[in-house]
């Protein structure tokens, strides 16, 4: 009868187990967004693609092969992702371990022994004892504190999940904005090296007129001063250039000046596409993962609030265990050395000064921080796309300032250059016009490769590129 007791209180207990959820159930909360961006892109357009295609894969937008296969080779090789993915393989076993406490718990245990006792004689005599057995345990989930756990730990995985997608999306910029800096660098030296041959020529032309007695020695000095400062140019932009290089090489998880020979030829910088997607404010929430990462901590600590107030009703545990003993090894097996025995306890906090419901409190606290983190995110990806947008727009109105200024520096050093053969105007005016030319053209340059870093941020900030990518192991 006890048995049949048993397995009746069993299964009573399975029918209640989780049917009281305590806690909030958690929907995402309303976060208001803007029905549109404030500063319009004037003149860039999107009708041959649709936004997810775009932002999916922006960076093959500037068509550029060989940055396509960098992003590629980064995603495989950077160690900072790596970082991220095994975080994400920690969170899904410590998941696993949560899921764990919904079953029981089986333990097996073996002993073997001799006691010895002193009989009346005063002799000892041993006595032998062998025991085998199973032990099992098993607390009910009446109040749905093992399920808020699981919810909790479901969340925290999908947060480390965005955490690692996070890492992508920033690599991703990271590496697009070195190959640029690799290919400004590369444009400057150009712009530098043409310079100085034209200034090359300037000063021949200085010393011929000078031992000619048509010009003074001052013109030959001020001529190889302005060669010269253009010259002291050069090994600084190399510098940089091989920085650059460097630190895309580890960005793919390679040494430094492992990427040397892929990017020493030099190419132009990119140059920006006539379509862009940024979509609506309210596509961010589905699409940044720092918003997606706030959005699963919320919920994880929402479901925390559940797990604090479910301690402050009772838990009920069932065990029970069987075992084999006897007193010689050849009869552990036998019938007569078979025990079972079955348990129910219940436990319910009578009294802790108060310590349950502060850690309830606790939990909505964090629940509100986590919240108002949530909404502070969203401001902030608002913020960076709208100064993305500010800055790529202005910038390019910029760019065709500097174009016409530096077509017209252009044509004013050659004509200076020409006058100045013939005698017609001094040197003054060709320094002048020398540099300014070099600083128009270095302006342009920078002003090409700004345009591009303000488009790279934008798809950063439109949280472009994670999706083309796997999470990784889903094991």
């Amino acid at each position: 009868m006890s048995h049949k007791y048993f397995i009746t209180l069993l299964s009573a207990v399975f029918m209640l187990s989780g049917c009281m959820t305590l806690g909030p159930d958690y929907s995402p909360p309303e976060m208001h967004t803007p029905e549109a961006w404030q500063k319009e892109i004037a003149g860039v357009t999107t009708h041959s693609q649709s936004e997810v295609e775009i932002l999916a894969k922006w960076w093959t937008t500037f068509n550029d092969p060989l940055l396509s296969d960098l992003m590629e080779r980064a995603v495989a090789g950077n160690l900072n992702l790596k970082q991220a993915l095994n975080n994400v393989r920690q969170a899904r076993i410590q998941r696993g371990i949560t899921d764990a406490d919904r079953f029981p718990s089986v333990n097996s245990s073996g002993s073997a022994g001799r006691t010895y006792s002193k009989d009346m004689s005063g002799d000892f005599t041993g006595t032998n004892s062998f025991r085998l057995g199973l032990d099992a345990s098993w607390e009910a989930d009446l109040f749905g504190r093992v399920k808020r756990s699981i919810e909790s730990a479901d969340a925290n995985l999908e947060a480390t999940e965005e955490s690692y997608r996070d890492v992508l999306v920033s690599l991703l910029s990271e590496v697009a904005l070195n190959y640029i800096e690799v290919r400004s660098y590369q444009a400057q030296l150009l712009v530098a090296e043409s310079n100085l041959k034209s200034q090359e020529e300037t000063y021949n032309i200085t010393k011929w007129r000078y031992q000619a007695g048509l010009t003074t020695e001052l013109d030959v000095e001020n001529a190889s001063k302005n060669l010269e400062q253009t010259r002291s140019q050069i090994p600084s932009l190399k510098n940089s250039l091989e920085q650059a290089k460097n630190r895309i090489a580890v960005l793919l998880g390679s040494e430094p000046g492992a990427l040397d020979s892929e990017l020493d030829e030099y190419k132009p910088v990119p140059v920006p596409p006539n379509e862009i997607a940024p979509g609506i404010p309210a596509d961010l929430l589905r699409r940044r993962p720092d918003l997606r990462k706030a959005e699963r901590e919320l919920a994880a600590q929402t479901a925390k609030i559940g797990v604090a107030e479910a301690e402050r009703y009772p838990k009920i545990s069932l065990s029970g265990d069987i075992g084999l003993s006897a007193l010689a090894l050849g009869d552990l097996f036998s019938s007569d050395s078979l025990s079972t025995g079955v348990n129910s306890g219940i436990s319910w906090p009578v009294y802790d000064a108060g310590r349950i419901m502060k850690n309830i409190e606790i939990q909505y606290a964090a629940q509100e921080q986590k919240l108002i983190a949530y909404r502070a995110a969203l401001l902030i990806a608002l913020e960076d796309v709208e100064n993305a947008m500010t800055s790529y727009t202005y910038d390019l109105a910029r760019r065709e300032s500097l174009l016409k200024a530096s077509e017209s520096a252009e044509q004013a050093a050659e004509t200076s250059r020409a006058q100045y053969s013939s005698g017609l105007i001094d040197f003054q005016s060709v320094l002048e016009a020398e540099s300014t030319l070099l600083t128009f053209q270095n302006n342009v340059v920078q002003s090409d490769v700004q345009i591009i870093k303000d488009l790279i941020g934008l798809y950063k900030a439109l949280g472009g590129g994670w999706s083309s990518f796997e999470t990784g192991d889903k094991q």
